[in-house]
């Protein structure tokens, strides 16, 4: 069983950065993929970036690249995810996410799901 808890959402004035975490539960965080994913009010929650169980390989949706990147903390059982130059439209709840694949991409291969946390930009 392992337990999620985002922190750093807020709001913040376009162009401006956040940076989330995520504090995990449980002794077998390093095995576990991590992945951030958001959801926007009246849309499907969507993929936002993943990184592997050593964070030797990290992905991100092709929209985001260059603004958003995720890192990890072995040792602190955290997953990061830094956001910078955001917009508007990437208002959203943001969600930690854990699974056992070897990245995780799809929302259907996630294991455990955090809280969320609400980041609100605005123009």
């Amino acid at each position: 069983q392992v337990q999620l808890i985002e922190s750093g959402g807020g709001l913040v004035q376009a162009g401006g950065s956040l940076r989330l975490s995520c504090a995990a539960s449980g002794r077998t965080f390093s095995t576990y993929a991590m992945g951030w994913f958001r959801q926007a009010p009246g849309k499907e929650r969507e993929f936002v970036a993943a990184i592997s169980w050593s964070g030797g390989s990290t992905r991100s949706a092709d929209s985001l690249k260059g603004r958003f990147t995720i890192s990890r903390d072995n040792a602190k059982n955290t997953v990061f995810l830094q956001m910078n130059s955001l917009r508007p439209e990437d208002t959203a709840v943001y969600y930690c996410a854990a699974s056992l694949r070897t990245l995780l991409l799809r929302k259907n291969d996630v294991d455990y799901w955090g809280q969320g946390t609400q980041v609100t930009v605005s123009s």
